[in-house]
């Protein structure tokens, strides 16, 4: 997975060049495919001269994140039952740097993401509830409180993101996805799933939509943390998402539950 041959001919962009494609406020459009289709995206975005992000001197990221929902699961259950209007909390960990930070993902009923974070010490990954100031940055920022949550769901991936040459905007590519499950102790791997998320400010035309198109991968909306809960929580309320479960296997060619 490293060591795709398209790393030489396709650019490279560093974290002082992402202040201007930041897209904290965002239409978002997810798709699903597998590993055997990843070098063909790779190869048909240097072709268009997309740029890949380099840290630390790879272009491919760990990252871990840690989501919180109430003893209820409103979040998941929000999420279920297509309420337009939602909220996400998480803390998440670029683990090549170690820089943490603690986020809220608010989506309204026009289909815009926006997201708040603030940054909190790496050893509050696992639970941010002990520090103040991050509490209060969440009730700032979301309808939950820390009272109110748990770490629920704890997922691992690995990373390719890419930018367009107008910087228009940024692709990632999520590879090796697997799931914690805080509440019940379950794991799972999503094998060779591939996650598309296509984030755009909405007013520019995208040459990736087109890319993805003529290789027949199709839209897919997926969340992990929904995913990972009905993947690992067999109490949780979930049969929208084990429809998607579904589609996932026939994409990747494997068996999940």
């Amino acid at each position: 997975m490293d060591r795709f041959p398209v790393w030489e001919r396709i650019g490279t962009i560093h974290l002082d060049e992402m202040d201007a494609i930041k897209l904290m406020n965002r239409i978002d459009s997810k798709y699903v495919t597998d590993e055997a289709q990843l070098e063909r995206v790779l190869e048909a975005a240097a072709a268009r001269g997309y740029r890949a992000l380099e840290t630390e001197g790879e272009k491919i990221s760990p990252y871990n994140s840690m989501y919180y929902d109430t003893d209820g699961l409103k979040m998941f259950t929000d999420h279920a039952t297509r309420r337009l209007v939602r909220q996400k909390v998480r803390t998440r960990v670029y683990v090549n740097s170690g820089d943490t930070f603690l986020e809220i993902k608010r989506k309204n009923n026009h289909g815009r993401t926006k997201k708040k974070r603030c940054s909190v010490a790496p050893e509050l990954f696992s639970d941010f509830r002990t520090d103040p100031d991050a509490c209060a940055y969440l009730a700032a920022h979301s309808a939950f409180t820390a009272a109110q949550l748990k770490p629920r769901m704890e997922t691992r991936f690995r990373r390719i993101t890419l930018v367009n040459a107008a910087k228009t905007e940024r692709l990632t590519l999520d590879t090796s996805l697997e799931f914690v499950n805080h509440d019940t102790g379950r794991t799972c791997s999503m094998g060779p799933m591939v996650i598309i998320e296509l984030k755009q400010d909405g007013r520019a035309a995208s040459e990736m939509k087109h890319i993805l198109l003529d290789l027949r991968i199709k839209p897919l909306r997926v969340s992990k943390y929904c995913i990972g809960t009905t993947l690992t929580n067999p109490a949780a309320r979930s049969n929208r998402f084990k429809l998607k479960v579904i589609k996932i296997e026939k994409i990747i060619k494997q068996k999940l539950i």
